[in-house]
């Protein structure tokens, strides 16, 4: 059997958003587990539309999710394939030449719904004499060009949705090519496929319909089909569709809020499928959960509360050395035992700034009982202070002043951190050290 060949092929018009990321991450995964070879491919034949700084952008993106691509192509350079495949068309007959106007093609529109008859195009330009079709050259008019479908039932066996079909007699024949000579999505991303030997074509379900048009334009061509997977979309967790142009969820507003690419690949790959969605720290052991006839059909909410969540878990399970160069970007002195005392606190790894302000202060100090915190002084353990000194010392407050349980513990706490929750003592005391300590504990800021 040959390895995959799998492609995404986002338009560089905007952001790439969560829902654009499920589909690079199964293709990508994908081809990862089957050492096959991903391709992006960026669809930019909508000159006006496309801009260098959105495919900068989505490189980017891929990047930081642990998913660069093998090879990049890019549309806008690759016109004369579509050229070429066009003549091809055309010579054979699949391709015609119409020239309605869009007025012209709404108001039989509605004619056709107002006598009850499906709103598709009735090939009257097939019907046209070469005498018509010169009057209409000379009346300036600029034909654009659809493919003529077999009115046939066109099957395949979808990955994920198992078998599928439909009815090519109920569509439209679709126009490849525009009056001004741009080509629209479907043939270009065919002859692309042909071209890049894709073998498996792994994308949203809202391009099941496309794809029984797509099958009839390769065997038109001449080309062997891939093998296709249509999964489920994703949605926001109030229902909405996701939208580049409205900004739902982008990486990169993702990626700037702080979160971790494994929590963001863990629920686009899981969350709607027979997998639990879990916090999977290795991109080999998350493409080895994916199985494609375990997608539900159905959309998936993806909700920022439960990418919240994944995140803290992730991070609460990271060790030191995944973590050590960005919090030495943050501050060299945070250390392996700095970050294993704070991380069970942290939602975003840069919530270890805050962690480091407690540890180094300034802190003001919160002391309501004088007396029991003086008490407290009296017996603070000497230096040097370890992961044992907490304990020894609490105990120590405990015999002295008959205090116990939360009323023990708290009033330390909001002495050393001014804060009524935290990293566990026995860990942050250390850090803190012995100095600062009495400083705080004497009610001045350290």
């Amino acid at each position: 059997m040959s390895k995959p060949i799998v492609r995404f092929a986002p338009s560089p018009t905007g952001h790439i958003h969560i829902g654009n990321t499920r589909v690079a991450l199964l293709n990508a995964l994908y081809a990862r587990r089957e050492g096959g070879t991903f391709i992006l491919r960026f669809d930019d034949t909508d000159l006006a539309r496309s801009k260098q700084e959105y495919a900068d952008s989505i490189e980017t993106d891929l990047r930081w999710l642990g998913i660069p691509p093998d090879a990049i192509v890019r549309q806008s350079e690759r016109f004369a394939l579509y050229d070429a495949a066009a003549e091809r068309l055309k010579a054979s007959g699949r391709l015609y030449a119409c020239y309605e106007t869009p007025e012209e093609l709404e108001f039989r529109r509605k004619r056709q719904l107002a006598r009850g008859l499906p709103p598709i195009y009735d090939r009257a330009a097939l019907k046209l004499t070469d005498e018509e079709r010169k009057t209409l050259h000379e009346e300036g008019r600029k034909p654009h060009w659809r493919f003529r479908l077999d009115h046939v039932n066109v099957a395949w066996d979808d990955l994920v949705r198992g078998h599928c079909h439909v009815d090519c007699g109920s569509l439209s024949d679709p126009v490849l090519v525009r009056e001004d000579g741009t080509y629209l999505y479907t043939l270009p991303s065919v002859v692309d496929d042909i071209d890049l030997k894709i073998t498996h074509v792994i994308r949203g379900e809202d391009h099941v319909t496309n794809t029984a048009v797509q099958i009839q334009i390769f065997e038109a061509l001449g080309a062997p089909l891939p093998t296709f997977a249509h999964h489920s979309l994703l949605i926001t967790a109030s229902g909405e569709g996701l939208s580049k142009r409205l900004g739902h969820l982008s990486v990169k507003g993702l990626r700037d809020a702080g979160l971790e690419p494994q929590a963001v690949a863990s629920l686009a790959v899981l969350v709607g499928s027979a997998e639990a969605v879990r916090p999977v720290a290795d991109l080999d052991e998350l493409a080895g959960l994916i199985d494609f006839s375990h997608i539900s059909r159905a959309p998936a909410k993806f909700d920022e509360s439960e990418l919240d969540h994944l995140n803290a878990r992730l991070i609460h399970e990271m060790p030191y050395e995944a973590v050590r160069a960005r919090l030495s970007d943050i501050d060299a002195d945070l250390g392996e035992s700095f970050w294993n005392a704070v991380r069970g606190n942290l939602t975003k790894v840069r919530d270890v700034v805050e962690w480091a302000r407690v540890v180094r202060g300034p802190v003001t100090p919160v002391i309501e009982d004088k007396a029991f915190i003086a008490a407290a002084m009296d017996v603070l353990p000497p230096a040097p202070w370890d992961a044992t000194t907490w304990k020894a010392w609490t105990e120590a407050v405990k015999a002295k002043t008959g205090v116990k349980g939360k009323a023990l513990f708290m009033p330390l706490r909001l002495a050393l951190t001014g804060l009524e929750h935290g990293p566990e003592l026995g860990a942050l005391l250390p850090l803190i050290g012995p100095e600062r300590a009495k400083t705080r504990l004497s009610g001045q800021a350290a």
